[in-house]
């Protein structure tokens, strides 16, 4: 018989004895009962919270998207990564001139295109500087600016 399995027999002892050792304990008055384990079992469900289970810690949703994304990016870098290097070693190119000439040009394109962008974006800006308005009868011009911040709202007007 496996250790694990008892029989009804053992079953009704062991209850026969806890059942005279918790009569024992309440009958005398001189050594009240200190403790007592409930022998129920715990249900499978139930209210209680969730716990974080092993692997990827519980995260917001917008952290979950930006980290498929970083992993996303490193396995497609690395069939370029493996196609470039074999292109290269199978032409007898892999000296470190080229390997830092291949791996550079990439950078400086994207240096290049951001300067490009930023440029273009600062021209966009300052192309429209200078305001016309014409208007008949007296005019009052409010330049105040206002914000509002805070948990308890409050308007600031400058």
């Amino acid at each position: 018989m496996r250790p694990d399995r008892t029989t009804d027999h053992e079953t009704t002892l062991a209850t026969a004895v806890n059942d005279a050792l918790l009569e024992r304990l309440l009958a005398s008055p001189e050594q009240p009962p200190t403790s007592w384990r409930d022998e129920t079992p715990t249900p499978r469900y139930g209210d209680t919270p969730p716990v974080a289970q092993p692997g990827r810690p519980p995260m917001s949703q917008r952290a979950t998207d930006a980290s498929g994304v970083i992993l996303a990016g490193g396995i497609a870098a690395l069939p370029i990564g493996g196609a470039l290097s074999l292109v290269l070693y199978t032409a007898g190119q892999a000296d470190p001139t080229s390997l830092a000439v291949a791996g550079g040009t990439p950078v400086a394109l994207v240096l290049a295109v951001s300067w490009l962008l930023r440029s273009a974006g600062r021209a966009r800006r300052d192309a429209h500087t200078e305001h016309h308005h014409h208007y008949t009868g007296p005019v009052h011009q409010d330049h105040r600016t206002s914000s509002t911040r805070g948990v308890w709202a409050r308007t600031n007007n400058h």
